[in-house]
Parts: structure tokens; C-alpha cells; sequence
């Protein structure tokens, strides 16, 4: 696959995938058995069946913030479908891992999911374009998956601001926090200090950052 169309499409969101028909895999292929699909093409997995992505840019998720999602869930359930791809016989979270643990913590036994074949390398893009658009990372969370994507597939801090729709300056000036100590990067991520603070001591430490 064409990088540059990749990154087009990977750039308009996750609509088209979780929007899109969804064919069942057969069952000798990827360990599950084909099933209905709803006209959406979601269909539903047992929680016990999915795992999350350990590469998922995300590691700190509000505990406050889940208790109030729970709270919803055992109301409403699971309204966005979770992202999963195939994982041996079982699957991996694309997107949506705070729903998949809000619905743990609301007692539920299965969710809605669209299953897609996903490589790799599109399954980290995925996962990093979707919690930055949503800014639902730190700041060093975030300027941390940019490197991923810059050191593993080749984009270009251009290349990132045109999908994730940030400007140029904002890629870079994250990119900056890189460069801090690792006691103040944990500052940072923590939001006892300000990615602008943060930046001000990147530059009056080394100016030609």
C-alpha cells in the first residue's frame, strides 16, 4: 500500500472504518466462527475475547472520568462500536479501550464491535491519530507517539501535522518536551507543569531547540 495514500485515509478518521461493512472471517482463518452482522456491521464479543493494544499511546486513564463512562454504560451500554482487529483466536482493541474498560467496570459480559483485518503498523497510526484528535493524551503522551511514528514509519513532522490537522509549529513544539529530563517529562504528564513551562525550560536550556 501507497505510505502517502495511507496516511490520507488514516488522516480522515475512523468513520469509514467502524462506518464500513465488516465481511466475517471464516472460522479456520482467524479461530471464531462467522456471525450475524447488524446492518451497521457491528457485531458482539464476549469482553473475555478481547484485549487491549499494548501499544496503545494511551497509559493513563482518569479514574473519575471511567466511574462517570461506567455509570453511562450501565444505562445506555456501549453506543460507539469498539475497533478490534483478529489476535490468534481472539482479538485486539484498534480503538476504544476506555469504552472496553468502562464496560468492564459497569459488569458487562460483551460489547459491540466492528472487526477488521488490520496490520501492524496501521493498528499503531490508528491508535495514535485517534487519541490525538480526541485529546485524550498527555503532552507527553502525545509528543511520545509522534516519535513512534516518525522513528517506525518514516512521517515527516509535515506528514503529521497534515493528518492529525495540527500545524506545523504545534508538531514541533511537542516534539520539543522530547528533550526534557525524564523528572520533568513526568511533571508534564502529570500536569503538575504546563507543556508550556515546559517548552520555556527546553529553551532556555538548549536555545537552538
Amino acid at each position: 500500500m501507497n505510505e502517502d495514500k495511507s496516511r490520507q485515509r488514516l488522516g480522515r478518521g475512523l468513520a469509514s472504518l467502524i462506518g464500513a461493512g465488516v465481511a466475517s472471517p471464516a472460522r479456520g482463518a482467524n479461530g471464531f466462527a462467522p456471525m450475524a452482522l447488524e446492518p451497521s456491521g457491528e457485531r458482539r464479543l464476549g469482553l473475555s475475547r478481547i484485549a487491549p493494544n499494548p501499544r496503545n499511546p494511551r497509559r493513563h486513564f482518569d479514574e473519575s472520568d471511567l466511574a462517570d463512562l461506567a455509570s453511562s454504560v450501565k444505562t445506555h451500554g456501549v453506543v460507539q462500536p469498539i475497533l478490534v482487529r483478529p489476535k490468534g483466536t481472539d482479538f485486539e482493541i484498534v480503538a476504544g479501550e476506555r469504552r472496553w474498560r468502562a464496560a468492564k467496570a459497569a459488569g458487562l459480559t460483551e460489547v459491540p464491535v466492528v472487526v477488521r483485518e488490520i496490520s501492524d503498523r496501521e493498528s499503531l497510526e490508528i491508535a495514535i491519530i485517534e487519541n490525538v484528535q480526541r485529546s485524550d493524551l498527555s503532552a507527553i503522551e502525545e509528543a511520545e507517539a509522534y516519535q513512534l511514528l516518525i522513528e517506525e514509519h518514516s512521517y515527516t513532522q509535515a506528514d503529521l501535522a497534515e493528518v492529525l490537522g495540527k500545524s506545523r509549529s504545534h508538531v514541533a513544539n511537542t516534539l520539543r518536551l522530547l528533550k526534557l529530563p525524564e523528572a520533568v517529562r513526568a511533571m508534564v504528564a502529570t500536569g503538575e507543569l504546563s507543556p508550556g513551562h515546559a517548552r520555556t525550560a527546553v529553551s532556555a536550556e538548549d536555545p537552538a531547540a
